[in-house]
């Protein structure tokens, strides 16, 4: 009984308050804060006219209805919503088929060649776009795809990145299994389709939103071979927001908050299989 008795005092000790937790706590607190504040402020400018965004007022205010109409008035918000919706979910879909395809085959069929492929491959994250850019553009140029979606998807679909992370989720995948499929007689691409998708579905997860992120995102090269306004993306928007001699920061608030809205609501979807995703591949 005694020893009953001090098992449960260990306990409530253990669930109980803790001063030694307080400076841990305060300190996780105020960098939440910090972290926080930025899309606090974000949300309370778009209800703000421009006096009171440039007066850092902090509370909510009453122009967020006349701020759409000036945001709307002034540019074409549904088409660049289209725009960047058709991008990022199309650049989505075909990076998370080539990407899980070539990763899945660098592991599954090792080879020292292959490695040394991937070497290669991992050596071009190491060239930055503004030094390619230029003949991309000449090459879609001569295609005859300037100002086409299809110029923003293409280059995208396949990057290092996103091949690294299925590759190292790969690693993980039981080699097993794909043996003994082979010998029930499946294809190579039924097991792909059947036995690897499912299983990874983690990982294809957190190459989603990885991905649209990234293409939600984008601005330098939509900005380079959209030249026509009635294609342009979000960031290309705000962009043009900013353009004139005097800027409406309470519109460009709103414009900004009406653009962080997709890439928030999908990490919020997709977050904990984000995460697990990260973390078997780095495991």
């Amino acid at each position: 009984m005694t020893s009953v008795t001090s098992a449960v005092r260990s306990t409530r000790r253990k669930a109980g308050f803790s001063w030694r937790r307080v400076p841990g706590y305060a300190f996780l607190s105020l960098f939440a804060l910090f972290s926080i504040f930025p899309l606090y402020f974000m949300v309370v400018s778009a209800t703000n006219t421009t006096r009171d965004v440039l007066g850092s007022r902090l509370i909510p205010g009453s122009h967020l209805f006349a701020n759409f109409s000036a945001l709307f008035a002034a540019q074409d918000v549904g088409a660049a919503m289209l725009s960047s919706a058709l991008i990022a979910i199309g650049t989505t879909v075909l990076a998370l088929a080539v990407c899980s395809v070539a990763g899945y085959g660098f592991e599954v069929y090792h080879s020292r060649g292959k490695d040394v492929i991937m070497s290669i491959i991992m050596l071009a994250m190491m060239i930055p776009f503004a030094a390619v850019m230029i003949p991309l553009f000449r090459l879609f140029a001569d295609l005859g795809m300037v100002n086409s979606l299809f110029a923003v998807i293409i280059p995208a679909i396949s990057t290092p990145l996103l091949i690294l992370l299925f590759r190292q989720a790969s690693r993980s995948f039981p080699h097993e299994i794909i043996e003994a499929a082979r010998i029930d007689g499946l294809k190579e691409l039924s097991i792909f389709f059947r036995i690897y998708t499912p299983t990874m579905k983690s990982t294809f997860a957190a190459a989603a939103v990885i991905t649209f992120m990234t293409s939600w995102n984008n601005f330098l090269w939509p900005r380079v071979i959209l030249l026509d306004n009635a294609v342009q993306t979000m960031p290309m928007l705000i962009a043009n927001l900013t353009a004139g001699y005097v800027t409406d920061y309470g519109v460009l608030m709103l414009a900004v908050l009406l653009t962080s809205l997709p890439t928030i609501i999908v990490f919020l979807v997709l977050q904990r299989a984000f995460a697990q995703g990260i973390t078997g591949a780095i495991k």
